[in-house]
């Protein structure tokens, strides 16, 4: 922690006890506390750390895991499968519960994770006064009614008071969302804003000094809170919801026909045994117990495109989530903005100019009636323009780092307003060291809240002291300061309310020469020249106008949640379409934001931690399923609360990155579309998946069932059912999680959060394919039973061939070599199903029969209708 250069001088003052029989300061504002009280304090109220949740026991978290429906079944199907002898199956299902179980244990750890986050970014050190001297403690050990000292460079270690303050700027955009740093004055001054006298826990002093009495530590501070919220556990995502009802649906139903199958075998005179293992055996075959793995495998290899793509998933299922978002929630300062202050406005009685370029680097432009002010010529082609933003930087405490080892950027050093001076001035040509050593500086008298302007004296060639003033335009544009003509100050002010609806800070510059330095802000702040106004802008990031379309595009609303003012978040927002000209952000300081949210209101200024986790509550209550991107401390508990919260990865807090599901190492927002994308795809291949495996179960129990009506007593034994259900639903199941993303995906609105993963006509469609599957494979066995063919291999035969062309028919872009590990599986299933056949170890273990080539042939020729029937199914039914 960075210590004062100076240090500021306090009396001895004791402490007395307090008639309750608490130790009271006697006047803590003036002598801090004695050791004694600080250490009875500390042993009363606890230390400034946050709360640590209790550990939840590795059971409970396993047990947690395992009360998902969809393991419940598959936990069901591992136990029929061990009761049928099946341990190969058994194992495979077994192996799956538990890769899910220990993933979803490991992702548990997030939120305990960000809590360690928050705790590690609060100040490790502070200075305080102690028994009337100044004193380094650690932050752990600060106590209320502490008197602590702070200066520049400093993160404030908790919540506190001023008392007493010199030229003291806070940045507090990790906390509050905006981008400018607050100035900050002691409560003796008499300002009128009372969060202009109070400091927060984990801001950040950027200039000046100050001391302050602690008024809060540990969970009771503004991080305290925060952490507080992030507490709550995130709830089921999209995916995780809409698999729990279908595994619901699938072991009622399963149960259901495998039970009506067990009654009309027994009614056809089967032995019990018998139909209680085949009724066992459909049960497996329905339940496609191959779909955690497909969706873990889905996920796993979006999660690895995404990584490709600079978007890195810290929770595997926000994958899916992604391609489910209706609502895009988005910080405004860092994530649409560049996060740093730029020029982008000047104005001088002579007219405007724009200044273009990004960052602290003195690279870019400045415009004037279309032409570029060339900088070694400035001063020739505008003077005027010169002479104000010499004067600017010279009345600046700031300065620039260039580019060095440690960082390929242009970095800041103090205040980041007066920063983006010098880099304009740098525009201009203006050499800042050599500036300063030409004109030293003199004198000054420091910004204050009651004046609202700066001042500085430098000194000239001549002898003469040149008195250069900048501020709020208000405060200096008045007749008493600026000697300029009437009409001049009119239409000064006049740009400078324009400036200001467009979101612009403005600073209003003036100067004057002098005999001698001014004695006092009185003597420097009269009989001033206006030279001009500068407009300073946190910039949109150059692609988030195409990003904020693309979103419009997939159908995903933009929603600007800020903490930043009303004016600034306007203009950021219509300038990238988020809102229509006219129209204006919700202050949350006056407005409810809640309520506001669920009427369509899509621009909120002002928001606190605890309004942005409202205003994601709300969405998510009207039924949309919710991304939050952010970087700051503040937007830690909305990240946890949405269903997918989404970190800058440079930029961002540690806070904010332990917090969200994804992290974008590039910070550039387009990143979220691309892994939308990828969302997108994951869930296509999901119900890929889905309508292949179901289509196929749905088809063995429809041949279990029509085929005593027909001639077929028992159709399949139980073991085929399960060879089949294995070839199947194993790799070439798996396989269909590597099908490549619609080329369409994004020019389609999401779909509707309340839609179940089998929605949109994916069960028609299931009951469509299994219907010619059964067709093909009953007709198959009903021939062959006419002609004395060896039936039941034959209907093994049909049934599972069928199946593989339906697999075939299912890849998102035929006709092409696309994921080429699908015809990889398809061909080792088919070299499997054969072997069935003409292998003796199998056809013992099966109870199947050699057939002919003819036969063959016949049969593989009718299987290929499942192809055509899925390719059919797919013109009929638009969505895979």
């Amino acid at each position: 922690m960075t210590t004062v250069a100076k240090t500021l001088g306090v009396p001895d003052v004791g402490l007395e006890p307090g008639s309750d029989g608490d130790l009271c300061p006697a006047s803590a504002d003036a002598g801090g506390l004695s050791s004694r009280d600080a250490a009875a304090r500390l042993a009363r109220d606890g230390g400034n750390v946050l709360p640590t949740p209790q550990p939840t026991p590795l059971w409970r978290r396993i047990v947690t895991q395992l009360r998902d429906p969809l393991v419940l079944v598959l936990l069901a199907a591992a136990g029929f499968t061990l009761a049928t002898a099946d341990f190969t199956d058994a194992a495979v299902i077994l192996l799956v519960i538990a890769v899910n179980t220990t993933v979803g244990v490991l992702q548990e750890i997030k939120a305990e994770r960000a809590i360690t986050a928050l705790s590690a970014l609060t100040a490790p050190a502070a200075r305080v006064v102690r028994d009337g001297r100044q004193r380094e403690v650690p932050a752990a050990d600060l106590v209320t009614d502490d008197l602590l000292i702070l200066a520049e460079g400093d993160v404030v270690p908790a919540d506190a008071r001023l008392v007493e303050s010199v030229a003291l700027l806070v940045d507090e955009a990790a906390l509050t969302g905006e981008s400018a740093p607050v100035d900050k004055f002691s409560a003796a001054t008499g300002t009128d804003s009372a969060s202009s006298a109070v400091v927060s826990a984990g801001t950040v002093v950027v200039r000046g000094r100050g001391r302050a009495v602690i008024t809060a530590t540990g969970a009771a501070s503004a991080m305290g809170r925060i952490a507080a919220i992030l507490v709550t556990s995130p709830g089921l995502t999209p995916l995780q919801r809409r698999l729990a009802g279908v595994g619901r649906q699938l072991a009622v139903g399963a149960l259901l026909l495998c039970g009506l199958v067990l009654a009309l075998g027994l009614v056809r005179g089967q032995p019990l045994q018998l139909m209680i293992v085949t009724a066992i055996s459909l049960v497996v075959a329905a339940v496609p117990e191959s779909l955690p793995a497909v969706v873990t495998l889905s996920l796993a290899l979006g999660a690895r495109r995404m990584t490709a793509r600079h978007a890195v998933i810290r929770r595997l299922p926000a994958v899916e989530t992604l391609g489910s978002v209706t609502i895009l929630a988005t910080d405004k300062t860092g994530t649409l903005t560049e996060g740093t202050m730029v020029v982008r406005q000047l104005w001088t009685p002579r007219g405007d100019a724009s200044v273009s370029g990004f960052g602290f680097a003195p690279d870019g432009r400045v415009h004037r009636d279309g032409e570029n002010v060339v900088a070694g010529q400035a001063g020739d082609q505008a003077p005027d323009l010169v002479e104000l933003m010499r004067a600017a930087v010279l009345c600046s405490d700031a300065s620039l780092r260039a580019p060095s080892p440690d960082s390929d950027d242009w970095l800041a050093v103090g205040d980041p307003t007066e920063a983006a001076l010098l880099t304009a001035g740098g525009k201009l040509g203006i050499d800042v060291d050599a500036l300063h050593q030409e004109w030293p500086r003199h004198g000054e008298a420091p910004f204050d809240s009651d004046r609202k302007r700066m001042s500085t004296a430098h000194q000239l060639a001549d002898g003469r002291i040149q008195v250069i003033c900048k501020g709020a335009p208000e405060a200096l544009l008045q007749p008493a300061i600026i000697t300029d003509h009437p009409d001049v100050l009119r239409r000064a002010t006049d740009r400078a309310d324009t400036f200001a609806r467009q979101g612009y800070r403005v600073l209003a510059v003036a100067q004057a020469e002098r005999d001698t330095v001014p004695g006092g802000a009185a003597g420097y702040e009269h009989g001033l020249r206006l030279l001009g106004l500068v407009a300073i802008l946190d910039p949109p990031r150059a692609s988030a106008a195409a990003t904020i379309a693309a979103c419009r595009g997939a159908g995903i609303t933009p929603v600007l949640i800020t903490g930043d003012h009303p004016a600034t978040a306007t203009a950021i927002a219509t300038e990238l379409h988020i809102i229509d000209v006219g129209q204006t952000a919700v202050d949350c300081r006056v407005t409810d934001p809640g309520p506001a949210a669920t009427q369509g209101v899509r621009v909120f200024a002002r928001a606190t931690p605890q309004q942005k986790v409202a205003i994601i509550d709300a969405l998510r209550a009207a039924g949309h399923v919710v991304a939050m991107t952010g970087d700051g401390v503040n937007d830690g508990p909305a990240l946890h609360r949405a269903d997918i919260g989404v970190a800058m990865g440079k930029r961002g807090t540690e806070v904010a990155r332990q917090a969200a599901d994804l992290v974008l190492a590039d910070d550039e927002l387009a990143t979220v579309v691309a892994a939308a994308q990828e969302g997108r795809r994951v869930y296509a291949n999901i119900r890929r998946f889905l309508l292949y495996a179901l289509s196929g179960g749905a088809a063995e129990i429809a041949v279990m069932l029509v085929g005593p009506f027909v001639g077929l007593p028992l159709p399949l034994l139980p073991a085929q059912i399960l060879w089949i259900n294995l070839l199947t639903h194993g790799l070439p199941g798996l396989a269909m999680g590597s099908e490549p993303a619609d080329p369409d995906g994004m020019r389609k609105p999401p779909r509707p959060p309340a839609e179940t993963v089998l929605g949109a006509g994916l069960w028609q469609r299931v009951l469509r394919v299994a219907a010619v599957i059964a067709a093909v494979t009953v007709g198959v066995g009903v021939w062959a039973h006419t002609t004395d063919r060896p039936w039941q291999t034959l209907t093994f035969l049909a049934l599972g061939l069928t199946q593989l062309a339906v697999a075939l028919g299912s890849r998102a872009r035929p006709g092409t070599a696309a994921n080429p590990m699908l015809f990889a599986a398809v061909g080792g299933a088919l070299l499997l199903q054969l072997a069935a056949i003409y292998a003796p170890p199998l056809r013992e273990l099966l109870g199947t029969e050699p057939v002919t080539a003819t036969d063959l042939l016949i049969v593989t020729a009718l299987s290929a209708l499942g192809y055509a029937a899925i390719r059919l199914d797919r013109r009929i039914h638009s969505t895979p």
